[in-house]
């Protein structure tokens, strides 16, 4: 006997494939993102099933001459894992093949078998990750998905121990290129399904296998062994060959008709003749013309008789509407919670009064309980319509693609308004805000989304549901996919314009949500030129103080923010700020968000303190409304603790961003581009762990992962780039440390332009580099551009100006300018002590430098002149051009 780790449910209908796509709830793995397994390190119970082998279908077919080609396509690996491709069209039993494999191997000398769901890489990543932990594969440690994922990888490719992976309907072959097992011992094996014919499946010691419908006698065997075992042969009489031919050997097919003739007491040449005599009728509402599949009539006819069958069930009158709104979702499942939601249950209602014409003692539709909702799901599960298992949320109740698009094309052209009204709705009511702590769920409600708005076309545009669409792009957002999120509004942006006109206000809103998805994928300039036009025609059309108005100004201002224009969004920000208080109170959640955004504004204009106050008030509220572990206030916290280090408050900085990333982990996942870039900080900042080299190989992990989330020229990874330079200096790797310095000044003028604040920052650091590795003309011709550019920016008095002056000072000093060395220090410390906001310790800083200046002075000539003025002393605008050819900028 295996130790089975039991994931999702297996039920298969006969000879039919069908999808898996969550974790039971009541298995002993459950794939909750906030809980984390950690006994890695335990004895195994050999041997394992982990996944969910599908229980064969009653009747299973071997199907000989099929299994007689994938053996001997097996029978040719080497010491390389061999993987068959099992691939062809829905329903023809490609599923029920590879359980069958599955099954054998279970019973036999085989140590792993492992069913993976394939229709997401995620779900792969996921039940690899378990399958590590159960197995104590090194280095899984229950703390990453995806680590653990790899550390099964690398587990398979040395064990001796027998196994066999199976990728259940794989969907996303280039998504999977990284995540197909191998075997250097040659132990294992890899089975797959899929319905594509794709040439990535291909290759690589993998060979697809066509999967076609039954042979005319695996068809009638099947037919006579599934009635016979139920002690039905009597319903045989003699047209089993006749029937199979008509169901087009579609074992699919076949499995509904037995079913329907057992259920029904029907006879092969009964069912048969009901076949028939309904063809034209079917024929009307499924043509072939829309069988794209090439199923043919026949699957589609088979489908309504069970629904009839279904329809006469108790509760009655149900299971047709319950059918149709299933059909418009995503076949690889949607939450239960769905049907309990008060436009899911008012819709069946209302539908079962039209087909029975059934109401209340007042006329009204008899209302529908959730217990009723919950008896026609098993209803249609039990005639295999569909799948509904709790366990497996939140995909709980699922349906085959095939029967879900005959059951659409035969629902009427007038229904589909109400239904896909109530399917909207019911997605809107079902989805948590905020949905980052959901992350499965999160995601199945943005897939059902896209079916349900692919399955009817613009209607979603005409009615108020249309903001399920919008729900779907704030979540892609909030998850940080934000190339997705850039596709889905803009082709809103498209839809809108077509459908509402371009000075519609959900258009205008949908050309908001492009531009803040720009912005967020570091698209800021096009992001700007966007939310510069939809301000225009919002104050317009909607009014300067209609709320869509006062985003599209607040998101306009994070722009300004990003591409360095730091006085535009600082004064844009202040306005929306005073406009959201006397509008909404200033305890709105958006008033919170706008005095978050002034804050962050503020900080970077200088005004520390003041960013600092702003930030701790912002926070307290929204602990208190929100909650700690709220997006937005971890968002608040984070951004105070970058106004602490600007003031000097390193310690604390580093304590607050600790607490962010425990809880971003929490709350968004560790593969978030925020939970990210907080981990890249939180690593750079704290050495103690694995020392300096450590602290260079986490930074190189941290970006490898964003690069791939986000691409090389996202703002995050460059910022983790420069830090990793940084990290490289640090533990002596100086050669590389320029190099990397140099690389991110060269993108961030080329992505961000020369004056961004980050690209200034770059430059510095640079000369920094330059000035230890001996390379001293090149590091004051930086000095001094940076210096030049930040008193034509922030002026005299900016805290960064002044940075930047006191920078270029031990330059000069270095370079035995002690006489400029000393007059730039004077003169920044004459206004570092008038600045509003003055940090203490740099004021301390520059007059310990100062005094060591002036000593040195004392002892030794300037190897230049003096400079005087104070002015030109912070204006060293000469030298920029004299040392223009000494190095680069």
């Amino acid at each position: 006997m295996s130790a089975q780790v039991v994931v999702g449910d297996g039920s298969v209908g006969a000879g039919g494939d069908v999808s898996h796509n969550a974790i039971g709830r009541h298995s002993q793995v459950f794939d909750n993102r906030q809980t984390h397994i950690h006994n890695a390190l335990r004895e195994v119970p050999w041997p394992l099933e982990v996944g969910n082998v599908p229980n064969l279908a009653t009747a299973f077919q071997p199907r000989a001459g099929l299994r007689a080609e994938i053996d001997a396509a097996r029978a040719q690996g080497s010491t390389t894992v061999l993987t068959q491709v099992l691939s062809g069209g829905g329903g023809v039993g490609k599923t029920q093949l590879a359980a069958a494999y599955a099954a054998e191997a279970a019973r036999g000398e085989t140590d792993l078998v492992l069913w993976v769901p394939a229709v997401e890489v995620q779900q792969v990543i996921t039940l690899f990750a378990q399958a590590a932990v159960l197995v104590s594969a090194p280095g899984a440690t229950g703390e990453s998905f995806e680590d653990d994922a790899r550390a099964l990888l690398s587990w398979l490719a040395t064990t001796q121990r027998r196994w066999l992976i199976v990728f259940d309907d794989i969907t996303d072959p280039v998504g999977l290129t990284d995540w197909w097992p191998a075997s250097r011992t040659g132990s294992g094996w890899v089975l797959a399904t899929t319905r594509l014919h794709d040439a990535s499946l291909t290759g690589n010691n993998r060979r697809r296998i066509s999967v076609n419908v039954y042979t005319p006698g695996e068809a009638t065997a099947y037919l006579r062994t599934r009635l016979c075992e139920v002690d039905a042969a009597h319903l045989l009489e003699g047209a089993a060959d006749d029937l199979a031919a008509a169901l087009g050997y579609l074992p699919l097919a076949l499995g509904h008709a037995a079913a329907y003739m057992i259920n029904q007491d029907l006879t092969c040449a009964e069912y048969l003749a009901r076949f028939t005599d309904n063809s034209q009728r079917l024929g009307q509402l499924l043509p072939t013309t829309a069988d794209t599949e090439g199923y043919g009539r026949q699957i589609a006819t088979t489908l309504l008789l069970s629904l009839d069958a279904a329809q006469r069930t108790e509760p009655t009158g149900l299971a047709q509407p319950a059918l149709q709104l299933a059909a418009l979702l995503d076949p690889a499942g949607h939450p239960h919670a769905l049907w309990n939601t008060p436009s899911v249950l008012t819709y069946l209602a209302e539908q079962r009064t039209q087909l029975t014409g059934s109401t209340d003692r007042t006329g009204a539709s008899q209302p529908v309980t959730s217990e009723q909702a919950e008896a026609v799901l098993r209803v249609l599960h039990r005639y295999a319509l569909i799948s509904s298992d709790r366990r497996r949320e939140p995909r709980a109740v699922r349906i085959h693609a095939l029967t879900a698009r005959a059951t659409r094309e035969a629902t009427p052209g007038e229904a589909l308004s109400v239904l896909a009204d109530s399917v909207a709705d019911a997605l809107l009511h079902a989805w948590p805000e905020p949905d980052q702590p959901h992350t499965a769920l999160a995601t199945t409600l943005r897939t059902n989304t896209d079916y349900l708005h692919r399955h009817t076309a613009d209607h979603l545009w005409y009615t108020s549901t249309r903001h399920i669409l919008f729900r779907a792009g704030r979540s892609l957002h909030d998850a940080g996919l934000y190339a997705d999120a850039v596709m889905h509004w803009g082709q809103l942006v498209i839809d809108g314009q077509r459908i509402l006109g371009p000075e519609h206000a959900s258009t205008l809103a949908a050309r908001t949500g492009l531009a803040s998805a720009y912005s967020h994928s570091g698209r800021v300039t096009e992001a700007i030129a966007l939310e510069e036009q939809v301000l225009v025609d919002q104050e317009q059309f909607l009014g300067p103080e209609h709320p869509d108005t006062l985003t599209t100004r607040n998101n306009l201002a994070n722009s300004y923010l990003r591409a360095g224009r730091i006085q535009e969004a600082t004064l844009l920000e202040e306005g929306v700020l005073a406009d959201r208080e006397r509008i909404l109170g200033a305890h709105h959640p958006d008033t919170l968000i706008a005095r978050y955004s002034y804050s962050g504004s503020v900080r970077v204009a200088g005004r520390t303190s003041e960013a600092i106050t702003l930030a701790q008030g912002v926070l307290v509220d929204q602990e208190r409304l929100l909650g700690h572990f709220h997006p937005h206030t971890l968002a608040t916290l984070n951004a105070l603790a970058d106004a602490y280090s600007d003031a000097g408050g390193f310690g604390q900085a580093a304590m607050m961003r600790e607490d962010v990333l425990h809880g971003r982990v929490r709350v968004l996942g560790p593969h978030h581009p925020d939970t990210l870039a907080t981990r890249a900080r939180v690593v750079a900042s704290n050495d103690r762990g694995a020392g300096k080299a450590g602290t260079v190989n986490a930074l190189k992990d941290i970006l490898a992962d964003q690069e791939r989330i986000l691409g090389s020229e996202h703002p995050h990874p460059l910022t983790t780039r420069s830090m990793l330079a940084d990290a490289c200096w640090r533990a002596g790797c100086t050669d590389e440390a320029v190099t990397l310095r140099q690389d991110v000044l060269v993108s961030r003028k080329r992505i961000l332009g020369p004056d961004h604040p980050d690209t200034l920052a770059t430059r510095a650091s640079l000369a920094h580099a330059y000035q230890e590795v001996g390379r001293a003309a090149e590091a004051i011709a930086l000095a001094e551009g940076v210096l030049a550019v930040r008193l034509r920016i922030h002026g005299i008095k900016h805290p960064d100006t002044l940075d930047a002056a006191v920078s270029l000072a031990n330059f000069y000093a270095k370079a035995e300018r002690v006489d400029d060395a000393t007059s730039l220090l004077e003169h920044a410390l004459h206004f570092q002590e008038r600045a509003a906001n003055p940090s203490d310790f740099a004021i301390r800083s520059t007059r310990f430098l100062l005094a060591q200046y002036r000593k040195e002075r004392l002892g030794r000539p300037n190897t230049s002149p003096a400079r005087t003025s104070h002015v030109a002393a912070l204006r060293p605008a000469e030298r920029v051009d004299r040392a223009k050819s000494q190095g680069p900028d």
